[in-house]
């Protein structure tokens, strides 16, 4: 029987900080993806490589976990009569709800928005900004309507009049949502760089990064040495910018997102015996969600929604496979292939990772539930991990530079 806890009061906030110089930051990409730095971690040392190199240096009989969310131009610029611009940054839909949906819908949509300038907003339809009279941005007829405001974000509701779908319509309008610690706004190589290029599910508004460093040079190679590649969905929603502001972990409350997996997906990851890679915090997020859906379905109830504290809170002495059984049998009993979902899950210090044997990631904000993460898997040694990028002058943050971290607890063969 396996018994979990919710962080104790002694995790606070500010034993996960480092200073983060400001030229530390990777304000562009590299010219070439797999050229980035990548530190290795393993058994409690670190070494210095280059991501071209990843396939040499995982166990060939790893299991490769991707999340192909498609970043989207999310960021819309509207004008009011008085010439004042407001900024509308699209979070998630509200109607229709489905992602899908959402972005196939002609005429009009409604979103759940972050609203820059919003007290110069409160009423009206405003047309779409267009300093130099674009005839065809004016030809799409997209106008933008305030029609109410949950906590800290807004209800727009997008009208227009061109015979295309949302998800042209953002491509012809939006802006690249850039993290906003880079201080710049997008330019035209971020519609290329800040994508996976294995994206593919429109939906999140900030990039999964981790996947940021993968070639098709990398993912042939990965391929050559045998190694198994499965897809999973996360949309990555704007509240993995947000700050932790409560002194104790226990006392933020975090952001939840939506996620899919298929019933094939979780055949494979049943199958596999070889060690898991989770590319990214998002993927290993959902993939630990998904032992908690599982636990959710043998209880006879709807596997639908991972809360916070949920993995601290539970006892339960079920393997994770049969846990994984029990999500693809109640997708056979409601006869559905993909299995939607969203998770609250925090993963910090104390928490016991269930199938995620190797982590690659970026490197995250000081303060940050990234960070968190991070030293909930590598415990101290996080720090010895980012004194050593440092001092290493590696890249930082969504466009910097890589590194590959071997669970410790999860003792792995290299054949």
């Amino acid at each position: 029987m396996t018994t979990f806890h919710i962080p104790i009061p002694g995790v606070r906030i500010r034993d996960y900080s480092y200073e983060l110089p400001d030229n530390k930051i990777a304000k562009y990409p590299l010219p070439v993806r797999h050229d980035s730095k990548l530190l290795l971690y393993r058994d409690g040392r670190v070494s210095d490589h280059v991501f071209v190199d990843l396939p040499s240096l995982l166990p060939q009989e790893s299991l490769l976990v991707f999340n192909n969310s498609k970043v989207v131009p999310a960021r819309l610029f509207f004008r009011k009569e008085t010439g004042a611009v407001i900024e509308v940054f699209c979070l998630e839909p509200a109607s229709p709800r489905e992602y899908i949906l959402a972005f196939s819908q002609h005429t009009s949509c409604t979103w759940y928005c972050a609203v820059g300038n919003a007290k110069k907003w409160k009423t009206g339809n405003l047309p779409l900004y267009n300093p130099q009279n674009d005839p065809k941005l004016s030809a799409l007829g997209l106008s933008a309507s305030l029609i109410g405001q949950e906590a800290d974000r807004y209800l727009v509701r997008f009208s227009w009049t061109a015979n295309m779908p949302f998800s042209s319509l953002l491509e012809a309008t939006g802006r690249v949502p850039l993290p906003p610690y880079l201080k710049r706004e997008s330019e035209a190589l971020d519609l290329e760089r800040y994508q996976t290029i294995y994206a593919r599910k429109r939906g999140s508004v900030a990039a999964p990064t981790a996947g940021l460093h993968f070639s098709e040079k990398v993912l042939s190679d990965l391929q050559k040495r045998g190694m198994g590649i499965a897809e999973l969905t996360l949309h990555v929603g704007s509240g993995t910018f947000r700050p932790v502001k409560t002194p104790y972990i226990r006392d933020h409350i975090m952001h939840s997102e939506p996620f899919s997996v298929t019933r094939e997906f979780l055949e494979q990851l049943t199958a596999h015996r070889g060690p898991v890679v989770s590319v990214g915090t998002t993927s290993c997020r959902c993939l630990e969600s998904l032992y908690y859906l599982g636990l959710q379905a043998a209880g006879g109830k709807t596997p639908s929604f991972v809360g916070q504290w949920e993995p601290y809170v539970t006892s339960s002495g079920m393997p994770y496979r049969e846990s994984l059984g029990y999500l693809r049998a109640y997708m056979d009993r409601v006869q559905k292939d993909i299995l939607d979902a969203s998770t609250q899950i925090i993963i910090a210090p104390s928490y016991r990772f269930l199938t995620t044997d190797i982590l690659i990631t970026n490197y995250h904000q000081p303060n940050s539930t990234l960070l968190l993460l991070v030293a909930a898997l590598t415990g101290e040694d996080w720090r010895v991990i980012y004194d050593h990028a440092l001092a290493g002058n590696y890249r930082f943050l969504s466009y910097g530079d890589s590194s590959v971290l071997f669970n410790p607890e999860h003792r792995i063969s290299n054949k």
